[in-house]
């Protein structure tokens, strides 16, 4: 299903995302997949138990048969039986940069999976089509890494202390400037590590008596920070306003539960892309919510930072808005950077109440400044600091070979989800015996996949994710092309008949009165 959007003068353009739903025979079999491995699980499981088969899997001591369970059985079930037959397509160990096309240390198990020997050989030159390098950052060229050297020889490769303590250096001051200058905020806040960002000062920005309204599928690490600030968390449908509204409304009218008094503060929570979905935040909407419902916004761009807009300023670049429009404006340096840790910009005094408040700033060990020259280095050239227009190159680059690797699998009958300008490029392939097959053979091909099943995704949405990079050539890409072509018609996988779509809440033309 494509649908088009336009919401008065909201959206600049049209905005274009893809929720096709498969046949129903493919949700039949899918579900039937999941029950014969349950039903072989539990009859493996009897087996273990009277000595019929080896049992390889952590279980109590009989010494310690009286005391709480460490183990819980139940819980390991899906880890021993389902995961177990495909776990060699995760966690394989790489040996080289994880540019376009990287070296796999060949890994083999003589026991289904329950442990790997390695070979010995390098798998070379597989193209490399899961990782988060978006721009292409993630290099080993000695000359682009030249002023990276320099700083590892002057700092060497730890701070070995806090922010707040003896672990400020001038290559932090200097990061901050520039992400602040680069973003078109008035100041901004650097992280060691881009989980931590979200999970340690989200608890520092709300607590007891305020309002979280978060997105269904937003990562991780916005729901664990959410959940350690001890604020009340509500869950809104993935990019639906009508959802979102809704709860927004409810909250101002009833107030806090039992009490009825006002929210101390609401802050809604949403991503800029989402990393399973490949959708794109709904954002000039969602801006006109929370100016209309008089709610604080937090957007998470660590996908979408570099990823998108016209000079590589994420979502709110694409829509054409301003950074002012977003309350705490969030990203990492993980991805299109090629580099780690992240970033909290905005407005000065929320900056300078995270650099006392921020369980990062107190606690976490500083940045390390290699890292951080690295980052300032992919900055400058985003910016066409470094005299070149290098940067602008790598963003309009990664565009077209988004839209063209997304037209053609489309073209090809593959259902994929999510928007036509996102590089995270879900492929839906829903039966579990798919997922190995598919990374398998992918992999005999020199092509490197990321494939995600459940409880990751909805049971019956078992998907691969390909993420798009401006390092990919037309060459690399075509490749890839051809080998999903050819696997496609040998596991049966282009479902795609334009359907309506299984989320057509999400997708309507919206109904809401919003003001601009």
């Amino acid at each position: 299903q494509k649908n088009g959007v336009s919401n008065g003068t909201l959206y600049k353009k049209k905005f274009i995302e893809h929720f096709e739903q498969a046949p129903m025979y493919v949700a039949v079999f899918t579900f039937v997949g999941f029950a014969v491995g349950t039903i072989f699980g539990y009859l493996r499981d009897f087996m273990r138990a009277w000595g019929l088969e080896k049992r390889n899997i952590a279980a109590e001591r009989e010494q310690q048969k009286d005391f709480v369970p460490l183990y819980q059985d139940f819980e390991n079930f899906y880890t021993r039986n389902l995961y177990l037959r495909i776990r060699d397509n995760w966690n394989r160990p790489i040996c080289s940069v994880p540019g376009p096309q990287f070296d796999l240390m060949e890994r083999v198990t003589d026991d289904y999976n329950w442990t790997f020997r390695f070979t010995g050989r390098t798998i070379k030159n597989v193209i490399n089509m899961g990782s988060y390098n978006y721009l292409g950052f993630a290099e080993t060229d000695v000359n682009a890494l030249k002023t990276v050297t320099i700083e590892l020889e002057k700092y060497g490769t730890g701070v070995c202390s806090t922010r707040q303590e003896m672990g400020t250096l001038d290559k932090h001051v200097e990061l901050e400037k520039l992400v602040a200058k680069f973003l078109g905020v008035e100041d901004a806040m650097v992280f060691g590590m881009g989980f931590a960002t979200n999970s340690m000062n989200i608890p520092a920005l709300v607590g007891k008596g305020c309002l979280i309204l978060s997105d269904e599928l937003n990562h991780t690490s916005l729901v664990l920070g959410a959940r350690l600030s001890g604020a009340t968390i509500r869950i809104f449908k993935h990019n639906n306003m009508q959802s979102l509204e809704k709860l927004l409304r409810d909250a101002i009218i009833y107030g806090q539960p039992r009490t009825h008094r006002a929210w101390r503060k609401i802050i809604i929570l949403v991503e800029g892309i989402y990393s399973m979905e490949g959708s794109i935040v709904r954002l000039p909407e969602i801006v006109s919510l929370k100016n209309k419902y008089k709610a604080y916004l937090y957007l998470d761009e660590a996908h979408s930072i570099g990823a998108v807009g016209a000079t590589g300023r994420g979502v709110v670049e694409y829509f054409g808005m301003s950074p002012d429009d977003v309350d705490v404006l969030m990203g990492t340096f993980t991805k299109s950077f090629g580099a780690a840790g992240g970033y909290i910009a905005g407005k000065k005094d929320l900056v300078d109440f995270l650099r006392t408040h921020s369980h990062s700033a107190v606690y976490a060990t500083s940045m390390c400044p290699a890292v951080a020259e690295q980052i300032i280095r992919a900055m400058k050239c985003l910016m066409g600091l470094d005299g070149t227009t290098q940067g602008l190159q790598r963003v309009r680059q990664l565009e077209k070979n988004t839209r063209y690797f997304r037209r053609k699998l489309h073209e090809m009958g593959f259902i994929i989800y999510g928007n036509d300008d996102s590089p995270v490029v879900p492929l839906l392939l829903y039966m579990p015996g798919k997922i190995g097959a598919f990374a398998r053979r992918m992999l005999e091909k020199n092509i490197g996949v990321v494939v995600v099943g459940f409880p990751a995704t909805p049971i019956t949405e078992s998907r691969a994710r390909f993420c798009v990079s401006a390092a990919h050539t037309r060459e690399m890409l075509d490749t890839v092309l051809n080998a999903l072509d050819e696997l496609g018609d040998f596991l049966h996988l282009k479902y795609s008949r334009y359907s309506k779509s299984s989320h057509p809440e999400l997708y309507e033309e919206s109904r809401l009165e919003l003001e601009d």
